[in-house]
């Protein structure tokens, strides 16, 4: 592995732990009217294009980081929807 994929698998968990806490607290307080329905639609949008081009790379470090991100932030919208 390069020392580039390093830097790449650290990036993509900082940046996919960093929406834990904002699914966390939506689910627990079942709220999300700080939420902007077009910043979720958006991030959904983006990390699915960044994940398609992962694969077009086939570069790992983007495919995983991409993927659980997408993962979390389906829920997010999802919620958004249901709570918002």
């Amino acid at each position: 592995m390069h020392q580039s994929e390093y830097i790449g698998y650290a990036a993509g968990i900082i940046t996919t732990l960093a929406l834990f806490p904002q699914a966390i607290k939506i689910l627990s307080t079942r709220h999300t009217r700080d939420i902007s329905l077009i910043w979720a639609l958006a991030m959904n949008a983006g990390i699915i294009l960044w994940l398609l081009y992962g694969i077009a790379q086939n570069d790992l470090p983007m495919i995983a980081a991409n993927g659980c991100s997408l993962i979390l932030l389906m829920i997010i919208l999802l919620l958004k929807l249901r709570y918002g």
